[in-house]
Parts: C-alpha cells; structure tokens; sequence
C-alpha cells in the first residue's frame, strides 16, 4: 500500500520497477514501450531481452533499468484485444499479477504500471482499467508494496460511467455555485439545486447495488450524532478520535489501513505519535475507511483544524461520495483522478 493513480510519463517515475507492455519476443515494440527502451538505452536494453529470449503471454521477465530511475524493468506480455471472447480478460488479470509477484519475489517496493494492453493492442481503455484496478488491488490486500497506475493520457473514455454524470451535476449545483452565486437570484439557484438532487438519486440507486459492503461493524440505519457524545468527546486529539473510531467499529487496524489506501508505517506513526496531524487527505482516507458519515467526517477533520468548502472541488467531491454513503476509495481516487484533484492516501 498504497495505491495511486498518476498522469506522468512512465520513464521519469522513480519506482523500484516500471513495468513494459512488451511481445512474447519481447521485441521493442510502439507507444510506451518505445519510450522505455529509447530512456533505457535502446541496445542495452534489446541485449538484456534478447538474453532472456520470450516471455509467455500473460507472464513477465525482469530486466535492470539501466538508464532509468527505476531500478528494473519488468517486461508484461498482455493480450492482444480481438472481441472479448478469447481470454483477454483473465489474460490480462494474470498479466498484473504475474508481474507484482515477480516484483515481491526481488523484495521490491513500488512498481508503475501503464494501463496495459490498452494502446497498440487495443484493449478498449475502459474495460482495461477495472482488470488492472481488481487485480492490484486484490494483490495489495495481502501484500505490501506500493503500486502506481501511470494513466498518461486518461479522460473520460476510461473513467467509470458509474458516478461520472451524477458527480458533473453535483458539482455543478456545489462548486460551481459557490462561485457564481452572486450571479444567480435564489430562485435560480433553488431551482438547480432541486433539480440536482433529483439527478443524483436517479443516477446513484443503481449504483449502490454493486457498491462493497461499508465496515460489517456498522449498524444499521443512519448514524447520527448525539450531543452527549460529543460532549464527552471534546477536546480530542486526530489521533485519539481515530483510534476511538477504530475500536468502535471492532475494525483492525490493517484492516483500515487497507481499506484508507494508507502506507502501514505511516499509520503506525499516527498510532504511536498522538501529538501527529497527517494532511487532509490522508484523514478523508481515514473517514471513507471507517464509513462516516458527512457529519462525522467533518468532526474528525475539525480534531486536526480542517474544514470542508463548497469553493474547493477537491472537497466538494468528497461531500458528494460521503452524502451517497459510498465508500469505496478506488473509485473515489478514480473521480478525483479525472479532475486533477489530489488522491486520498499516503
């Protein structure tokens, strides 16, 4: 952990290894792997392929980086898209896994991937993202190691369509708003915050279907903030309030660093440093993590002297996903991602 979604080109990341989309001749091919063999070293790089000689489809090989700031290069023979009935799928899948695994057995510890397969080869971008996504993310739930997911040329082609228009319109009613409410008698601006809401219920009932479950600890039915309970709880450190939260969920705490997209050292540094305060995203991790609601992200927020603005997209894109009860932070990354916002974790 964690998982992160970067727009960079994949040959200036500083990672252990990056990870190129090669043949099973493992031949130099076009796209992204030309741009690694040519910030390589073109014939170093051809001469340390041509040593190991083939790489079985959906398998990796390793190679050193050479003129890289990665230290390897790990060479991923992904499928060739035809109409997505010959395998690609699990191809691909095993694709990413073969190349973590290979990674973990070099006791490595971050990887970048590109969005595989997804270029030359033709696999449609936004079937591509949620095989790369469910396979490191299910490698990273019993593995550590930190994972980058290079999407250089990511738009709106790849991002999931589930939330996309109800997060536009959210924004539109929110952000866009705060703005421009100078400019909107309130009759206007009822009116677009009415029509709104009617928007995002329609476009978020079908989603919750397929949504992870929130922590099984949580009880049903809406929680809600009692006054005795703040009140006994004033004067709470961030990290206290967090551990308190924890225990009352009866979570582990791997469980919710996992879930919070949180490095393991640096939430041992929360656990162990009372006085800490990590930034704001990372304490949004922790709130999508442990499934609060609005109300309660803002009081955990408060703990280390943050807020929530309607003037800030970042924010008003987290008000959206906590207002819907959904928690699932992959998901939120990817929207976050999209609008070049920063990326919850650490």
């Amino acid at each position: 952990m964690p998982f992160l979604f970067i727009r960079n080109d994949i040959t200036k990341i500083q990672a252990d290894a990056i990870v190129n989309p090669t043949n099973c001749s493992l031949m130099q091919g076009s796209g992204t792997s030309r741009a690694i063999y040519l910030a390589a070293g073109e014939q170093l790089l051809a001469r340390a392929c041509a040593r190991i000689g083939s790489c079985p489809l959906g398998k990796a090989v390793i190679t050193k980086g050479f003129h890289l700031p990665a230290r390897y290069i790990i060479h991923a023979a992904g499928p060739v898209w035809q109409d997505g009935r010959h395998g690609e799928e699990q191809i691909l899948y095993n694709t990413y896994i073969e190349s973590l695994k290979l990674a973990r057995k070099r006791r490595l510890k971050s990887i970048a991937f590109p969005l595989l397969s997804s270029g030359s080869y033709g696999y449609p971008k936004d079937r591509a993202l949620p095989v790369a996504v469910s396979a490191i993310n299910s490698f990273l739930a019993e593995h550590e190691m930190t994972v980058y997911l290079v999407l250089y040329d990511f738009d709106s082609s790849a991002v999931s369509q589930k939330y996309l228009p109800a997060v536009k319109e959210y924004i539109d009613a929110h952000y866009i708003a705060a703005h421009h409410k100078a400019y909107y008698p309130p009759s206007i601006q009822n009116t677009r915050k009415s029509n709104s809401d009617r928007f995002l219920k329609r476009q978020t009932s079908a989603a919750h279907a397929s949504l992870p479950p929130p922590p099984a600890s949580m009880p049903a039915g809406e929680r809600t903030r009692l006054l005795d309970n703040i009140m006994d709880h004033m004067g709470e450190t961030f990290s206290q309030m967090l551990m308190r939260l924890i225990d009352e969920r009866g979570m582990t705490d791997p469980e919710v660093y996992h879930r919070a997209n949180i490095d393991r050292k640096l939430f041992s540094k929360i656990r162990t440093k009372p006085s800490y305060t990590p930034a704001k995203k990372t304490i949004l991790a922790f709130a999508v993590a442990l499934g609060l609601s609005l109300d309660e992200t803002k009081d955990l927020l408060k703990t280390a002297g943050y807020s929530l603005s309607e003037s800030v997209k970042f924010d008003v894109i987290l008000c959206f996903f906590l207002e819907q009860k959904i928690y699932d932070i992959l998901e939120i990354n990817e929207m976050l991602f999209y609008y070049d916002q920063p990326l919850l974790g650490g």
